[in-house]
C-alpha cells in the first residue's frame, strides 16, 4: 500500500500545479475550484493509504522482486447473495431521477436507500442474545 499512497500524493502535487496555472490563465473560476477540489480529495486518499501502510504488514506490491502468485489468497469476506446492493440502486435511481423531474421523487427514493442502507449494515448482526 505504500506504493499506492505515493501515487496519489504525487497526483495531488501535479494536479495543485495545474490548479494554479488554470487559474492563473483562465482566469476561470468553477474549473480552478474543480482542480482545487481535487487536489484535496486526492491528498486525503493518499496520506491515508500512506498512514494505513505503516500500519500493516508490506504486500507483494511494495516488493520489487515480487511474483504476481505472491498476491493471491484471500482477499476478504463478501455477501454471497445479498439483495441490499439493489435495493440501494433502485433507491438512488429514483433519488436522482427526482433531481431531474421533480424534488417530490425524493420522498419515495430516501425511504427505500435507507432500507437498503440499514439492511446492508446490519446483514450479518445478531444481538447478544442470539449467539447461542
Amino acid at each position: 500500500m505504500k506504493i499506492q499512497g505515493r501515487m496519489f500524493i504525487w497526483l495531488a502535487v501535479f494536479i495543485l500545479a495545474m490548479a494554479v496555472v488554470y487559474g492563473v490563465w483562465s482566469k476561470e473560476p468553477v474549473g480552478t475550484t474543480a482542480l482545487f477540489l481535487s487536489f484535496g480529495l486526492s491528498i486525503m486518499i493518499g496520506y491515508y493509504l500512506a498512514f494505513t501502510a505503516r500500519r500493516v504488514d508490506t504486500g507483494a506490491q511494495d516488493d520489487k522482486d515480487a511474483d504476481v502468485a505472491d498476491d493471491a489468497g484471500e482477499l476478504g469476506f463478501f455477501a454471497p447473495h445479498s439483495w441490499q446492493p439493489l435495493s440501494l440502486a433502485i433507491g438512488g435511481a429514483i433519488a436522482f431521477l427526482g433531481v431531474i423531474f421533480g424534488w417530490w421523487l425524493m420522498y419515495f427514493g430516501a425511504p427505500i436507500i435507507l432500507i437498503g442502507l440499514f439492511g446492508w449494515v446490519f446483514e450479518f448482526y445478531r444481538g447478544a442474545d442470539q449467539n447461542q
